[in-house]
C-alpha cells in the first residue's frame, strides 16, 4: 500500500505485480478491499494498481469535492505519476462510472474497459438509482448510518454462508463519513454520459449478475449502443459479484484482458 499527494488530497493505492497494467475500481462506499479475491489472480500476470477513491479506505476521508468527474481526474493524475501511459480499467458499480468516464475523457488512457454491475447513465437509471437514493437517505435520517450499512450488507450477501462477507461489508460501510457518503452517492446519482456512451470504442466487457440492483436489460440496451462491447451474465450473484461468484468473475477477467 502506499500513500501520496494527488489531485491535492491524499490518495491511497496498492501497487501488485508486473506487466501490463489493469487497474482496479472499487463501489460506492467500500474500499480496494472489494478486489480482495482479484488481486491474487490478476496480480500473477498483470501490474494491479487498486486505489481507494478520496473519501473511501485510507484516501483523504472528508475531501471538499466528490463525484464522479473528480474522481475520474484523481485517477488519470495518480496514473500520470505512476508513468503509466495506458491501461485497462475494471470498475466495479461506481467504480463503473470513473472507469466509463476515463474511457469519454481520456481515450488515450484506456486500453479495455470491464464494467462490474454498473452503467454510464446513473442519472437516467429511474428503476433503481433515484429510488436508492430516496431510501438509503431516509434510512440515515429516520434510523442511522449502521442501519444503512445493516440493509445494504443484508441486501447483497442475504445467505447464510455469506455471514463473513456480510460483517466485512457492513463494517466498511460504517467506517465512512456520513456527509461524505451522502454527497458522493448524491453526485454520482446526478452524473451520466447518456448517448456520449456510443461515443467510446474502447474493446468492452459488461459483466451482469441475474440478481442485481438493475437489470440484465439495462445492461443489453446501453451495451447495443457501444461500438463494441460484450455482454456476460454471471448466474446466482446479487450486486456483490466480486465475493458471491469471484471464480467465475476472474474466469471472465482472465479471458478478456
Amino acid at each position: 500500500m502506499a500513500l501520496t499527494t494527488i489531485n491535492g488530497i491524499d490518495l491511497d493505492y496498492a501497487d501488485v505485480g508486473k506487466g501490463e497494467v489493469v487497474v482496479l475500481l472499487h463501489g460506492l462506499g467500500s474500499t480496494k478491499k472489494d478486489w480482495d479475491l482479484q488481486i491474487p489472480v490478476l496480480s500473477q500476470k498483470f501490474r494491479v494498481i487498486a486505489p481507494d477513491f478520496r473519501a473511501h479506505g485510507n484516501s483523504e476521508r472528508v475531501p471538499k469535492q466528490q463525484g464522479v468527474e473528480i474522481m475520474t481526474e484523481d485517477i488519470f493524475q495518480l496514473l500520470k505519476f505512476l508513468k503509466i501511459k495506458k491501461a485497462s480499467f475494471v470498475g466495479f458499480s461506481m467504480g463503473g462510472a470513473v472507469c466509463f468516464n476515463m474511457a469519454y475523457l481520456h481515450p488515450e488512457m484506456v486500453e479495455k474497459l470491464v464494467i462490474v454491475n454498473s452503467g454510464p447513465d446513473f442519472n437516467n437509471a429511474k428503476d433503481s438509482g433515484i429510488d436508492i437514493l430516496a431510501e438509503r437517505t431516509k434510512i440515515i435520517k429516520e434510523q442511522g448510518f449502521e442501519a444503512l450499512a445493516e440493509t445494504i450488507s443484508k441486501g447483497m450477501f442475504p445467505e447464510e454462508s455469506q455471514e463473513k462477507w456480510r460483517k466485512e461489508f457492513h463494517q466498511r460501510i460504517i467506517d465512512n463519513d456520513e456527509d461524505a457518503y451522502l454527497n458522493t452517492f448524491g453526485s454520482l446519482m446526478e452524473w451520466g454520459l447518456d448517448d456520449k456512451v456510443s461515443e467510446i470504442k474502447h474493446p468492452t466487457l459488461i459483466l451482469a449478475s441475474d440478481m442485481d440492483y438493475t437489470s440484465v436489460d439495462y445492461k443489453k440496451a446501453y451495451s447495443s449502443k457501444m461500438k463494441n462491447a460484450k455482454l456476460v451474465v454471471i448466474e446466482n450473484s446479487r450486486h456483490g459479484i466480486v465475493l458471491d461468484q469471484a471464480e467465475k468473475l476472474n474466469q471472465e477477467l482472465l479471458k478478456f484482458l
